[in-house]
């Protein structure tokens, strides 16, 4: 078994409750770490055998750019198209930063954290 980590993925979008929210946006920073069986494509040496960070990246930025009120319904869309569409995942995590919240605060990021494990048959 072996971790692949896309981190530090930067998007704007327009989440929140706020009606201000809504019409102005914030930034947001997506972290994402999947288990999978990385012993295949490390004999292989093909993208074939293993999860393509590039898909990883892609789910996150289309379902960031949805608006939603809450962050725990983007983190969770992101969970379930992962497993859906990416059958290697055995479990993934997803962490969602709202940065700098309106919450009247010197507050540096809000994070959302998610865990999702694929059932065995």
């Amino acid at each position: 078994m072996g971790i692949i980590r896309v981190q530090n993925i930067r998007i704007y979008s327009n989440h929140g409750c706020l009606q201000e929210e809504a019409r102005i946006g914030s930034h947001y920073r997506v972290d994402v770490e999947v288990k999978v069986d990385l012993k295949k494509s490390a004999l292989s040496d093909k993208l074939a055998d293993t999860v393509d960070y590039v898909h990883i990246n892609k789910v996150v930025e289309e379902e960031v750019l949805q608006r939603s009120e809450l962050l725990e319904h983007v983190v969770e869309r992101i969970l379930v198209r992962m497993m859906d569409e990416i059958p290697m995942i055995k479990k993934a995590k997803v962490a969602l930063s709202k940065l700098n919240p309106p919450i009247g605060g010197d507050v540096e990021a809000v994070t959302i954290e998610m865990t999702k494990k694929r059932r065995e048959l």
